[in-house]
């Protein structure tokens, strides 16, 4: 174990006044986190899994404080969730304010004009300027899931595409149009029907294909296989998440789209982990002026708190009948709150502009990582959602055993990593758009160090 004490920076962005500094006082886990991981074990679902058992107790920042005192650095933002950080202030104060008001009434029987501003807010920053409409929900599963009924009741049809490699949540129908066997779909059929897969445009394993060409080749799939005249919707991570921080070749989505739009198929971009300021743009979509049709959000939406949204051209998000869309905590007021509190902190703070700089670093420090250690094989995504993929420096195959080693070095030294990919071999970076540099060039050495020694 290396006992570290880096110095304290200002914290850029929310969070209470944690230092923020790697500090090590026990391993990891502590032995109070190894208490509380044996509760869970004998309390909590087995097949809830954890990455790292280390138990929280403050969160602030760009760090992690656990219940044994050891202060860890974020470079996981709870799967890019608190971009604003695990305590904005805007959002404590604004959720403080709504709990002493009232938790909950049901929007769908006694509403409230937050769950409003929330939808209005959303209509106003989300991709194009045409007619839109808002409906709040708790999930990113949740608001996929009612992306792909909107669609289904407008087009009068019933197949849905979605990518190899794609992730889409873990209900019924998410699970179908997600692409990963392990652990998100094994044992957990049957699945539901009329769900299909066309091949995404991945650079670094279809050759360099060009992006135009890819969308080519799996509209002429979608075509033969199904048919446009049955497909209602096409959903599609504009930078896929789970799959891997997958970046589609310049020209894919906008082919795609042009396809969608041709016949009469409703495009719906999943930024559930895209969404947010994360990519260096408020969307992901917006790296090539992409303007869905419906776009599902959740994550980085409301600090923290369970929010998520479907927003999407007027016409189709009004096609339901009445009440046949809705659910009991959809639009929660403590969640509308949070999420009013979390737009205003990214627009006022212009965490668009610091996921930019975030990024930079990322990819300048691992960019020279991977100029004198082939198994880098490649790195990728945009802004503050950047990741490597670890590969046989002989062969460039996937290497998941190399990935899982370089993830718990990292662990063990007190930083919070995450690994994604349909072969288990990438390791992803979402930090806390609040960390500071400092932090984040302390983390990133964490990293060069492991896998160096790997």
């Amino acid at each position: 174990m290396t006992l570290v004490a880096s110095p304290p920076t200002t914290v850029p962005v929310g969070g209470p006044s944690l230092p923020q500094e790697r500090r090590l006082t026990t391993s990891i886990p502590g032995p109070q986190s190894q208490a509380l991981q044996a509760r869970k074990t004998a309390a909590v679902s087995a097949g809830v899994g954890v990455t790292l058992p280390v138990y929280i107790v403050a969160a602030g920042g760009g760090v992690l404080v656990d219940v044994d005192g050891n202060s860890l650095i974020d470079l996981g933002s709870g799967i890019a969730v608190t971009g604003v950080g695990n305590s904005a202030p805007r959002v404590v104060e604004a959720v403080a304010a709504q709990l002493a008001q009232f938790t909950h009434t049901c929007f769908t029987v006694a509403p409230y004009d937050s769950y409003i501003e929330v939808a209005e807010a959303l209509n106003r920053v989300t991709p194009g300027d045409h007619a839109k409409r808002t409906a709040l929900f708790n999930s990113g599963a949740e608001a996929v899931e009612n992306a792909v009924k909107i669609a289904r009741h407008y087009t009068g049809r019933q197949a849905v595409v979605a990518f190899d490699h794609a992730y889409h949540g873990r209900t019924t129908l998410t699970m179908s149009l997600t692409a990963k066997n392990q652990p998100y779909k094994n044992g957990f059929g049957p699945f539901a029907a009329e769900v299909y897969r066309a091949p995404m445009s991945y650079p670094l394993r279809d050759g360099g294909l060009d992006g135009v060409v890819a969308a080519k080749r799996a509209i002429s799939q979608i075509e033969k296989q199904i048919g446009a005249e049955n497909l209602a919707a096409l959903i599609i991570e504009p930078i896929q998440g789970e799959g891997g921080f997958i970046v589609p070749a310049a020209g894919f989505l906008p082919t795609l789209l042009a396809w969608c739009r041709s016949n009469g198929v409703v495009f719906i971009a999943d930024e559930v982990q895209t969404g947010f300021a994360r990519t260096g743009a408020m969307f992901a979509c917006d790296h090539e002026g992409i303007v869905p049709d419906l776009i599902v959000m959740a994550k980085g939406i409301a600090g923290g708190l369970p929010l998520s949204a479907v927003t999407g051209r007027a016409e189709i998000m009004d096609a339901p009948q009445v009440g046949g869309i809705g659910g009991t905590y959809g639009g929660n007021p403590l969640a509308c709150a949070a999420a009013l509190a979390t737009l205003d902190t990214y627009e006022s703070e212009n965490l668009v502009e610091r996921a930019r700089e975030i990024g930079t670093i990322l990819t300048g420090r691992l960019n020279a990582i991977r100029a004198f250690d082939k198994r880098v094989g490649d790195v990728r995504g945009r802004g503050a959602m950047i990741a490597i993929e670890l590969v046989d420096s002989a062969t460039g195959e996937p290497d998941a055993a190399l990935t899982s080693r370089v993830a718990a070095a990292v662990h063990a030294q007190g930083v919070i990593v995450l690994t994604c990919g349909t072969y288990g071999n990438v390791i992803r970076f979402l930090p806390p758009l609040s960390i500071s540099d400092e932090l984040l060039v302390e983390g990133l050495q964490v990293v060069a160090h492991a896998l160096a020694n790997a």
